[in-house]
Formats: C-alpha cells, structure tokens, sequence
C-alpha cells in the first residue's frame, strides 16, 4: 500500500501544473491533500474519479481557503469530516477514513503565522486534535495521520533553528506538543528511517528559498507503533514542483 500526503497549495493551481498526470503516473493507494482552496465545484473532480479514486472532499466554508482531501482504490467503508467542534470544521481541516483495518487521516493543521489570535487558534486546534487521536486510537488501533502539520518538531526539520526560535512552526510550545503527540504510541515514519537525513517539504517562494534548499519539514506520515514493521519504504519527493510543498510517501506492506 502507497500513500501519498501532499499541500497542493491550491488545487487548480496544481492542476494547470499537470498534478493529475502526475498522481496518475506515481499511483499510489491512498492520496491526502491539503490547502485545497477550492470547492468542488471550482475543478474537475472527475479527473480523480478516472484514476480509479473514491474521493472524499471537505472543503472550507471560506471560498479559496483551506480545505482537505482523502482519495482512495478501495473504497471506505466509514467517513468522518472534522473533529466535532465547528469553530475549527469550518475550515476543512480533517477528513478520517476506514479502509479495512486501517484508519486514514488526512489533516492540515493551521498555520499561526498571520499573528496572535491565530496561533492561539493553533493551539486550541492541537489541544483539539491531540484528544480526537487519542480517543480514536482506542477505537481504532491501526492508524496513518498524513498532512500539513505546520510544525517543525526537531532542529534537523528546519533550515535555521536558532533564528527561527521565536517562529511559529518551531516554536517550543509546538514542538513540546508534538512530543506529546508521538507519545500517543505513535511514529514520526520519516524521521525513524533517516536519523540523520536533512531534506524538507516546504520552501518559502521568496528568496530563492528552494533553490537554496532553505527549508522546512511540516510535512508528515505519523504512525501507530503497531503499523512499524509494515513499512517498506519512506519518501520525501523533492523533484515535484506543483507547490510550495512536496509530497510525502509511505509505503506499507498491508
């Protein structure tokens, strides 16, 4: 099984870039999107379908804002859209499938770098997620969350740690909370294989800041300790140029 996590930055956007040949060309199992900015009424949502996908859409109430997707071969056989309070479902900002006996979620976890009542509203939004996993872990062991954390857990994760201390995404609050978020009984997949790896998912489009490699690892397929043995393979995708971001794969032997 091939997962696939990726912030398009825009859908129709990634479009105009060729993504569906691309998804259709990597073929993977599973894909979650994140920052759709679109509704779908605003792309052609057959394209997907004609790959083979059952899709699930959880746009924003917001128009060109936010907004997650999970695309799957097999088709789900349970559905959520959020995590139960409507100040955060409003943005779009989970979607969790049950496929077999493996709960998927694709998630995007706001960005608290547009100012003060923002990243308290990330905040709030973790303490919120934290719980909502926590609770479904119970229920359902075998767990993927793939998306756009918004986080850099550890100094490897980003390009400049000690100017970027005070940052929202490397925040010590954030990164304690991450901690604690692994401690769930879950796995960073990425960084368990690469100890030592320096690679990221995010770019800023100012400064050349990709062709510099002047980067940020937000990007993730966290696990549940039971699904380690499954893995055949972790990836980050560098050479895909649709976004900001790049896609993140996991590869499982399920």
């Amino acid at each position: 099984m091939k997962i696939i996590s990726y912030n398009v930055n825009g859908i129709r956007a990634a479009s105009r870039k060729s993504f569906v040949a691309w998804l259709s060309d990597n073929n993977p199992d599973i894909v979650c999107l994140q920052e759709l900015k679109a509704k779908t009424d605003q792309f052609e949502v057959k394209e997907f379908e004609d790959l083979g996908y059952h899709c699930l859409w959880n746009s924003a109430e917001r128009k060109g804002y936010s907004g997650v997707a999970l695309l799957s071969k097999k088709k789900p056989q349970f559905s959520k859209f959020g995590i139960g309070i409507e100040d955060f479902d409003i943005e779009g900002r989970l979607i969790r499938a049950d496929i077999g006996s493996l709960t998927q979620i694709s998630v995007y976890i706001p960005s608290g770098s547009m100012g003060e009542l923002r990243q308290d509203f990330k905040m709030n939004f973790l303490d919120a997620f934290y719980e909502f996993v926590r609770n479904l872990k119970k229920e359902r062991p075998n767990i993927i969350i793939s998306g756009d954390y918004n986080i850099c857990h550890e100094a490897i994760d980003i390009h400049d740690p000690i100017r970027n201390a005070n940052s929202s995404g490397f925040l010590p609050e954030e990164r304690e909370w991450f901690t604690d978020f692994l401690q769930l009984g879950l796995i960073d997949s990425f960084r368990h294989f690469n100890k030592d790896t320096i690679k990221y998912s995010w770019w800023s489009y100012r400064a050349r800041a990709r062709e510099k490699n002047l980067g940020w690892r937000l990007d993730y397929n966290i696990i549940s300790e039971g699904l380690l043995s499954k893995v055949k393979n972790v990836e980050i995708l560098n050479d895909a140029f649709h976004s900001d971001h790049c896609p993140v794969v996991i590869e499982l032997d399920i």
